[in-house]
Order: structure tokens, then sequence, then C-alpha cells
């Protein structure tokens, strides 16, 4: 193999893992399409009314359509990325996510997200730790996140302007608790 063959195979293979699948969404549901998705980028799931965090994408439990409502989303190491972002569209019961590790997790990604109309309503926490490609501008797109109580910053190298950024997100979302863990 030429040297950086295997990291592109790698970034297709997570862009294909990425791919929303329109059908899937109509066939199964909003929640267990996105579960598939979170699960095969390596990202975990919890279920209203559950406290058993979904890992095993074999294990995913069946039922009705719409029986199983996603609540929490702890996406750690794992390779999720904007492509995917669709999938959260039609999730109504997040009020949890967190980010840490993700190399694929950028501005363009936390503006996605925060433009999402069911997660402005329903999200509550956010917590994104050593995300490297995440900036300021990225941070300062959570404003439109209008439930967000809880927002826990830890290891983001691309924030540059602290104070700046986090009063602006503070006067936008006056009942934010801000916790930072930053250089």
């Amino acid at each position: 193999l030429p040297p950086g063959s295997c990291r592109s195979f790698w970034g297709w293979l997570n862009a294909v893992f990425n791919k929303v699948d329109h059908e899937r969404i109509q066939a199964v549901g909003p929640d267990r399409a996105a579960s598939e998705w979170l699960l095969r980028c390596g990202a975990l799931v919890r279920y209203r009314g559950s406290p058993k965090w979904q890992q095993d994408y074999n294990g995913l439990p069946t039922g009705p359509l719409g029986k199983y409502k996603i609540e929490a989303i702890s996406a750690t190491d794992s390779c999720i990325m904007y492509r995917g972002f669709e999938y959260l569209d039609g999730l109504e019961h997040v009020t949890d996510i967190k980010l840490e590790k993700c190399m694929y997790i950028q501005d363009q990604c936390l503006q996605r997200l925060s433009e999402t109309s069911n997660l402005q309503k329903s999200l509550q926490q956010l917590k994104i730790i050593s995300c490297g490609n995440v900036t300021d501008k990225g941070i300062l797109a959570l404003h439109k996140l209008k439930n967000l109580n809880y927002l826990y910053l830890s290891d983001l190298p691309g924030i540059r302007e602290k104070e700046k950024t986090f009063r602006v997100l503070q006067e936008a979302l006056p009942n934010l608790q801000l916790e930072l863990d930053l250089e």
C-alpha cells in the first residue's frame, strides 16, 4: 500500500458510514435510523425511559415503529461527520449530547446542530471535549439552542477569544450554565 492510502481508505469508509439513507428513515423511523447511523460511527445512544446505553449495532431493540426514542447521544472517538447530521432532524426527544475526541466535528457541525429545530426545543445539555477542529465560530453558533441550560467545554485549542465568545453566548442564553476546562 502506498503511504497515506490507509488513512484515505478510512476517510472514505467514514464518509460512507455518514451517508444519509432517506428510504431507511422512512422505513424504520427517524430514531431507529439515527441509532443505526450513530452506532455505525462508534457513538452510543440511550433511549427515553432506559438507563442503558446501546452500543451493539446488532443488539438494537426492535419493536413497533417509533417505540424507542433517543434521549441521549454519547459520541466519544466516533467518526460522525457533517454529512450524517441530517439524521438528527427527526429526533424529538434528545436532551443530552456529548461530543468527545471526534476528529470530524467542526464549526459547520455545531451550526447544523443549532439550526435543527427539534434540537432547539429539546436539547438541554451539551458537552464538547477535545474536538480540535472547533473554534469560537462553532461555539457562537450554539446560541440558537434556546433550551440549552448546561454547556461543558474542555480541551478546545481552536477557541481563541474565550471571554468575548462566552459573553455573547451568555447574553443570548441567560439560563445557560457554562462550565469550562480550557487552557
